[in-house]
This record gives C-alpha cells, structure tokens and sequence, in this order.
C-alpha cells in the first residue's frame, strides 16, 4: 500500500494511492472505527498500529479514486516526532568528501537531525535558496519510517518496527557562514556542516510511503538523482554500511524511537560538492528510488 497525503485548505488528509488515482480516506471516516485525526495525520494512524493501517486499506478498496494530477500532495508524514539522518553511510561518499575510507567508519552510525516542522517539504514543493545560501548541494535518500516504537530494539528484530519506506532529499548548504569569526576551530566546523543542514525546506520528501511488506528487500533498490535531466548520482542501498536493522538498532540504544519517526540512511557517491557544481535557482532536482517513486523539485530563490 503506497499511503500519502493531500493537501487542504485546513492542512492535510490522508490518502491510498492506487493503479486507479488518489483515494482520499477521509471520504470514509464515518464508516471507520478510527479516530478522526488519523485522517488527516499520518502519525497518528501509525500510532494506531498496524490493524489501523490494515483497516484503511479495506476502506481504501470501497472509496472512489481522482487522478493523480488533480491533488496537491504533501509530505507523507507531514509532523514526523522525528526526523533522523545518517551521515557517512556509503564508502564512496566518504571518499569523495575528501577522506579515507576506515574500519572506524564502520565502528558506529554518525547520526544527526533536522527540525521536521520547518525543513519537511512536498514531494513537488520548491527549494528555497534563501541569500545566506552559498553553496546548496544535493543528497538523493531512503527513508525509513517508523511504525512500532521501542527502545534497545535488537538488530535481528529491528526490521518488525518499520512500517515503510519512501525517498527524501537531504538538501546541505556545503558553505555555512553567517558571520565572521576570530579564529575558526575544529568544533565549529562540525557546527557549521550541521547547521547548514537545518535550512528551511532543505528536506523534500514523497511521493508517498510504501508499506514494509511491498519491499521485499530495502537494501536491494537503486537510488538514482538527476539535475535539470542529467544523472549526478546512481548508486544501491545495498552499498549501504550500515543496513536498516543497524541503524534502529542504533538510534534506539540511546533514544526511544517513535511511531511516525523518519530516518534518513544517507547517501551514495556523486553529490555537487566533489563536481564542484552547486544548485542555483531554476535548477529542476529528481530523486527516484526503485519502487518508491519520485520526487521533484525546482529551486526557487527566496528572500531570508
């Protein structure tokens, strides 16, 4: 089931996409036994379990269907708890970032986050290019989210918590500088290569979610972004260093884990920084991972 969502006047309503359109579930919350707010917030389905997301099916098949191009979809989990991210995850992208590949970097997963509520973004939103932006890059992801909660959750039943998978984009601003320093250290590069993450919209996410069960297996599926049409990265999940299981195993040793929680896995080689190309306005970005689909989404300039 590929569950998104469609945006309204008043925010969101959960939806079923299908070979035939775009289902929008809340045509059917009387007839549901669910909560109302499970229909316009997907993590509250998620907190529901998996029988929710069962039942929503069945209504889903009852419902009538509109064409896709007739919606304006939103992020498919538009108020994650929140939002996860990898970084390093791929030897050649360590490799291109201009390091070498260690046995330390397979010791432990380098996780970091990014505000969900203002740096989530629709599958076919703008990038905003604020001026502070100097140098905005691309990192084409999958994206884990996260049905069953749990804390110190064992790899070999990491798995059980994911509830699906869809694709977001980890747009970076490579060249953070808001003012000048005195004397720029170790530490506040670490800063500056974080916060250059947090920019606003530089998380666009879709075009929907896939449940867990139509993936038979996530570290099986190519990643592939392309600018303005021409491919500047291809790369596999199963290059990944840290596999899915891993990475929940990880997170949840020292953080509780949520239903609704996104976690990004990182990205393969072939971001703008090593070409020495960055994104400018105008410029169209295509993300598509094997059997999620895509998302698209053009860079607009925006004033701070």
């Amino acid at each position: 089931m590929r569950l998104a969502t469609v945006r309204v006047a008043d925010g969101y309503h959960v939806a079923v996409v299908t070979a035939q359109g775009v289902v929008d579930l809340t045509a059917g919350r009387e007839q549901s036994s669910l909560p109302h707010h499970c229909f316009t917030n997907p993590t509250a389905l998620l907190d529901r379990g998996p029988e929710a997301l069962a039942e929503v099916a069945q209504l889903a098949a009852t419902l009538p269907a509109v064409p896709l191009a007739s919606v304006v979809l939103g992020p498919p989990i538009p108020a994650p708890r929140k939002l996860l991210l990898l970084a390093g995850n791929y030897a050649e992208h360590i490799i291109e970032g201009g390091s070498r590949f260690a046995e330390t970097d397979k010791a432990c997963p380098r996780v970091f986050m990014k505000p969900p509520s203002t740096t989530l973004r629709g599958p076919f939103d703008p990038i905003p290019i604020p001026p502070p932006a100097r140098f905005v890059d691309w990192e084409a992801e999958l994206a884990v989210v996260i049905g069953r909660g749990g804390k110190a959750i064992p790899a070999d039943r990491a798995i059980e918590h994911v509830a699906g998978y869809t694709v977001i984009n980890d747009v970076s601003e490579r060249d953070f500088h808001l003012k000048d320093r005195p004397e720029t250290r170790e530490w506040d590069r670490f800063f500056d290569w974080l916060n250059g993450k947090w920019l606003d919209g530089f998380a666009p996410l879709g075009p929907w979610w896939t449940t867990a069960d139509e993936i038979a297996d996530p570290h099986a599926l190519d990643v592939v972004l392309t600018v303005n049409g021409i491919e500047q990265q291809r790369g596999n999940t199963g290059q990944m260093i840290f596999h899915v299981e891993d990475i929940i195993a990880w997170i949840s040793s020292f953080v509780t884990l949520e239903p609704g929680d996104l976690i990004a896995t990182g990205t393969p080689a072939g971001v703008g920084h090593a070409k020495g190309i960055r994104l400018q306005p105008g410029d169209v970005v295509k993300v598509s991972i094997d059997q999620l689909g895509s998302i698209e989404n053009r860079c607009v300039a925006v004033e701070q």
